[in-house]
């Protein structure tokens, strides 16, 4: 890792040079004209499509939601994990520039003075509060430490974060699937009602925050912690899911080998090669109970919009911070560069665009902020590897970008980065192995074909290089 970031030191000053860094001038709003943001992040929630559809699990909210705003059918993160993705996110640079690659760096550690997203509106103007997890929840059991993780004082006016109640930590059934070796890896149905764990605060904060507010202009982040682990959600949620009805992923069996830091990597791998079916289909039944939980409250939080008439003037964002495998290549997690992991749920609904659009166009996580402001008429005070999507919104055959970019990184040297076209994915490793998937033939990237089309190797090579910042140099 110290070999990687003291390259990230010197990003700042490169990124300056990007082809697709730019500073947003949009024209004046008057104030009494600025809209509201309401800004939801949901945690290790996957995309829409493959195995994991919404003819699976139920989201009835999200879809009602899908019915007002434009779903981004490629969305595109930049750092498959929570607090990478989110700094990268809430800054509009790249995790190759803001120089954060796992959980253990926060953002101001590394970017003492870079303007964040919700900072942005806080500083021009608008009410800005934090619920849940938007950015990384760090610090631990320690409130001031919290606090700082939550970037309290400088994105947002307030932040706060919730736990479950003794109610709603009791298992009235669950396990841990792996007998402990990764305690994370926990289901659980819970006793209480919806309000005992954290969601269900979040949202009810949520909403009586949006009341309060009235008139005044805001920005809210209202930050759902599930489906993320531990797959823990209230029991009549798990009841939604018998588990005869399920359905697990299984490899094919002639699905082409990657190296071991591509996935399976271990204590994980480890864990899940001596899964049974038993024990993806728990996971699955509580990942799927967790998701339709979420999708309640985010019902919970609708519903404030439409009580007080204020979809004509709240730009909604509904987005995961990654994407997440169940099972695809025996895998239980993120942080690989597969399309599983590196594709998440975006859906945006603004003030006078049309309402059940969908768009296939490349679209990337860095995009948001750049998108966000072009909205409000605020302007980006960074240069930002992201543009703004409004063309899109408004017209989502159009397009913004060719290709979209993801980095991983593995120990101390080791990073893989992934280029996404329309058709193909090309992974390049930092000792120059590649991966190469042909997504008109096979969506879910199931056979490397790098060798057989060397000249698209070639080609998307040079996209890449193009593009991103080479950590070797």
């Amino acid at each position: 890792m110290k070999y990687i970031l003291s390259v990230f030191s010197i990003i700042v000053t490169i990124v300056l040079l990007s082809p697709f860094a730019s500073l947003y001038a949009v024209e004046e709003i008057r104030p009494d004209d600025r809209p509201n943001v309401l800004l939801i992040m949901v945690d290790d929630l996957r995309d829409f499509g493959g195995a994991f559809t919404k003819d699976v699990v139920k989201t009835p909210n999200l879809d009602r939601l899908r019915t007002r705003g434009t779903t981004f059918e490629r969305a595109y993160v930049q750092y498959p994990v929570c607090n990478p993705s989110r700094s990268s996110m809430m800054t509009g640079l790249r995790a190759e520039q803001t120089g954060i690659v796992g959980n253990d760096t926060r953002l101001r550690e590394k970017l003492p003075d870079i303007v964040t997203m919700p900072q942005l509106f806080k500083e021009g103007g608008w009410q800005s509060h934090a619920f849940g997890k938007l950015f990384h929840l760090g610090g631990g059991k320690n409130p001031e430490a919290r606090q700082a993780w939550m970037d309290t004082g400088k994105s947002w006016h307030t932040a706060q974060a919730f736990e479950a109640t003794t109610a709603g930590k009791k298992l009235l059934s669950g396990r841990n699937v792996t007998d402990g070796a990764l305690p994370w890896c926990q289901w659980g149905a819970a006793a209480g009602s919806d309000d005992d764990q954290p969601d269900g605060q979040i949202a009810v904060a949520t909403v009586a925050k949006i009341n309060e507010l009235g008139d005044t202009p805001w920005f809210i982040g209202c930050g759902f912690m599930k489906p993320h682990d531990p797959f823990i959600a209230p029991q009549k949620y798990f009841d939604m899911y018998p588990m005869d009805s399920l359905k697990i992923w299984s490899d094919p069996a002639d699905v082409s080998p990657v190296r071991k830091e591509a996935v399976g990597f271990g204590d994980y791998g480890k864990a899940f090669t001596n899964f049974s079916d038993r024990e993806w289909r728990e996971l699955f039944r509580a990942y799927c109970a967790g998701t339709s939980f979420m999708d309640a409250q985010l019902g919970r939080v609708l519903d404030s919009l439409d009580k007080n008439n204020l979809w004509d003037k709240t730009l909604v964002i509904f987005v995961g911070d990654h994407g997440y495998h169940t099972g695809e290549r025996n895998w239980w997690n993120k942080n690989t560069l597969f399309e599983r992991s590196c594709r998440a749920p975006l859906v945006i609904a603004a003030p006078g665009v049309k309402g059940g659009q969908t768009s296939r166009s490349l679209v990337e996580f860095v995009d948001l902020y750049p998108t966000i402001a072009d909205f409000c008429g605020l302007k980006v005070p960074n240069k930002v590897a992201g543009v703004s999507l409004r063309s899109v919104l408004q017209s989502p055959e159009s397009r913004v970008k060719e290709a979209a970019f993801t980095l991983i990184t593995r120990g101390t040297k080791l990073y893989g980065q992934s280029v996404r076209t329309d058709r193909w994915r090309l992974t390049i490793w930092s000792d120059d192995q590649v991966q190469l998937f042909d997504h008109d033939v096979d969506p879910e990237e199931l056979q490397d074909v790098a060798r057989d089309y060397p000249e698209i190797v070639k080609a998307l090579a040079a996209q890449l290089a193009g593009e991103r910042l080479d950590l070797k140099n």
